[in-house]
């Protein structure tokens, strides 16, 4: 009986050890887990966080309609527009990116290329470790990207209802909003062969520079990954810089053409 026990147990390391000379063979050892294995059943763990989130999360807002109002306005006089004709809240940062671009690129390429590029990012930026999908850490672009648009969206918002007032003119919180002022103080365009110059650079800048900093970037993502992520990077970036460029400089469109204006 123990010779028959014995030879079991050898047969069952003798298992485990072409199992594991298997894994390491394909690459594919520390890519499976134990069944179980950090794992919680959906009912009731998950189910209980998510029944405590919705309840705080609808208490937050009860307080807030009850402590705040809703700024709504008297009722619509066609014979009265309003100045400035703001929109909701959450349609300010696209009436706000008007003042920067032109108005095909601002209401209808920006908003594409927003969809596009959150719809892609989860497949430029996979996660190849064991972790959860949701965790950060194997997120090192995914995360950063998305919080920094997450970013730049509500700083456009914030400048369209608290700097934004008569004509759509900057006012500081300290002036008084009642005052008319010219909406543009400086305004100038860079000329076409400049224009061309800086786009071209900052484009080239944009699809070059990622690959310099980090050569693993590029031999992780792949010819075409790595040029669809420093396109949508280098799209997400020009916003920025041309708010800088209009409030600080006065620069209308860094290319003027009779067909766009970016």
């Amino acid at each position: 009986m123990s010779e028959k026990l014995e030879e079991l147990r050898v047969s069952e390391e003798a298992t485990e050890v072409i199992t594991v000379r298997r894994r390491r063979t394909s690459g594919t050892e520390g890519a499976t887990r134990t069944s179980g294995e950090g794992e919680v059943h959906v009912w009731p763990h998950l189910v209980y966080r998510e029944l405590i989130c919705t309840v705080l999360v609808v208490g937050v807002l009860f307080a807030v309609s009850l402590i705040f109002d809703a700024p709504l306005e008297e009722q619509a006089n066609p014979s009265n527009t309003p100045n400035p004709a703001k929109a909701a809240w959450y349609f300010l940062g696209l009436q706000e990116l008007l003042v920067y671009f032109d108005p095909w690129f601002a209401g209808v390429v920006l908003p594409s290329l927003i969809v596009a590029g959150l719809v892609a990012l989860p497949y430029l930026d996979i996660n190849r470790g064991d972790g959860p999908g949701l965790a950060a850490e194997p997120r090192r672009l995914a995360v950063p990207v998305f919080v920094a648009g997450l970013a730049i969206w509500f700083v456009t918002i914030l400048i369209g209802q608290y700097f934004r007032g008569l004509s759509w003119a900057w006012y500081w919180p300290w002036e008084n909003w009642h005052i008319p002022k010219a909406t543009e103080a400086f305004s100038w365009n860079f000329p076409l062969p400049a224009g061309l110059a800086s786009v071209g650079l900052f484009g080239l800048v944009g699809f070059v520079l990622p690959g310099l900093i980090s050569r693993r970037f590029y031999r992780r993502l792949g010819p075409v990954r790595y040029l669809t992520t420093c396109f949508f990077l280098t799209v997400m970036a020009a916003i920025p810089v041309k708010i800088l460029l209009r409030l600080v400089f006065g620069v209308k469109y860094v290319l003027a053409t009779p067909w766009f204006n970016l």
